[in-house]
């Protein structure tokens, strides 16, 4: 429901559920003492960064901006980043704001690994154990052929061979496999990362699991994850982290939308709305996926079917079919769930179409929070 003062498109962030979310993954770190890290790439309302430091340890980049933001918007927690390569004009402010930087090569870790040791960062390395677990798209999936991501054990032992300082560098190592999946993929990973780098873990300091788990899903196995992580713990006196960041945001938004037109074709109805898949939920085309919407069904299942598609000149701009109980009139607003994540840190200006102010709701109250004109497409271009 449209709070006042709100305009459409707008996407509204539920403070209530997002302190939910929190307080799960603050008891995974209670009963286990591991370190839980919100990965910016998925959410990045720095709004909402002082609630989030109350209950995780920190935050982790994708580079440079990101970790300048965690540096600057959750003073004091950890700061931890992770790049494929790293650019050398940044490399100094990266060592001097972040506690860990993870390398995704030993070439990297021989060109930037001793000025970070230097500078206190904790350093690891990227390694890929070369165990899918996932189905669907390779883009997905950093262990699939021909990945860039991550260093082989083969790879590994010959740059241990050919550089006997990369273990002298190294504090810990870091996979990460997994996307919006279950413990027992996590479970099957370790196996394979245990299997293949158990003899160098007893040198190293931490681990790092990475990210994708969806600990917040209702049907995820939390027990199965907190004897993984005290295997690792109890096994080989590691610390460990995690980095997720969809589990941190998970349905604790929404995105607010209005009809703007009914078309009647042949083949059925469309409803042009004043979202975009394309612009405002990018992942309904990238991943892709069909997302929630209140009050619908599948195509079918209730007794009026439309096809919801976006105002851009992309023909395939389209969230998807949905049924409704009665027909749709130009002015409904609709609500689409779960639009915290892979939003907002995604969205474009593609067509000039306006990004959506961004709201955040505690309780019955709703405060404006981010509000965007044609000055912030103009600066985009």
């Amino acid at each position: 429901m449209l709070k006042s003062g709100m305009k459409t498109p707008c996407y509204v962030i539920d403070s209530g559920a997002l302190r939910r979310n929190l307080s799960v993954l603050r008891g995974v770190m209670d009963r286990t003492g591991a370190h839980i890290l919100l990965a910016q790439k998925c959410f990045s309302c720095y709004g909402l960064y002082p609630m989030i430091g109350e209950y995780l340890s920190g935050a982790t980049a994708s580079g440079l901006f990101e970790a300048r933001l965690c540096h600057e918007e959750m003073p004091g927690k950890e700061n931890h980043v992770f790049n494929p390569a790293f650019r050398a004009e940044d490399i100094d402010e990266i060592v001097d704001i972040c506690d860990h930087i993870v390398f995704n090569s030993i070439r990297q870790l021989l060109l930037y690994g001793q000025k970070a040791k230097s500078a206190g960062c904790g350093v690891g390395l990227r390694i890929n154990p070369e165990k899918s677990t996932q189905e669907g798209h390779a883009i997905y999936d950093p262990c699939a052929p021909g990945s860039r991501m991550g260093v082989t054990i083969d790879e590994f032992k010959k740059g241990v061979d050919a550089y006997p300082e990369v273990l002298t560098l190294l504090d810990g190592l870091h996979f990460h496999t997994l996307c919006e999946q279950n413990s027992d993929d996590l479970e099957v990973t370790l196996d394979a990362f245990e299997e293949r780098f158990k003899e160098y873990l007893p040198q190293m300091k931490w681990v790092n699991f990475g990210g994708g788990h969806h600990i917040t899903r209702e049907d995820y196995d939390i027990e199965r994850l907190e004897r993984c992580i005290m295997r690792m713990k109890d096994g080989y006196g590691l610390e460990v982290y995690l980095e997720p960041g969809e589990a941190v945001a998970l349905n604790a938004g929404y995105l607010h939308t209005t009809v703007l037109e009914i078309q009647e074709h042949a083949w059925g109805r469309v409803a042009i709305v004043d979202t975009s898949a394309a612009c405002h939920m990018p992942d309904v085309i990238e991943m892709p996926y069909r997302p929630p919407l209140k009050d619908s069904g599948e195509a079918g299942e209730k007794a009026f079917t439309y096809r919801l598609g976006g105002p851009t000149c992309l023909a395939g701009d389209v969230i998807g079919d949905y049924s409704f109980d009665h027909e749709l009139k130009e002015g409904d607003v609709l609500t689409f769930c779960d639009m915290a994540i892979y939003s907002m840190v995604k969205n474009n200006t593609f067509n000039g179409m306006p990004l959506p102010s961004i709201w955040i709701q505690d309780g019955d109250e709703a405060t404006l929070w981010k509000e965007f004109s044609y000055n912030d497409f103009k600066s985009r271009v």
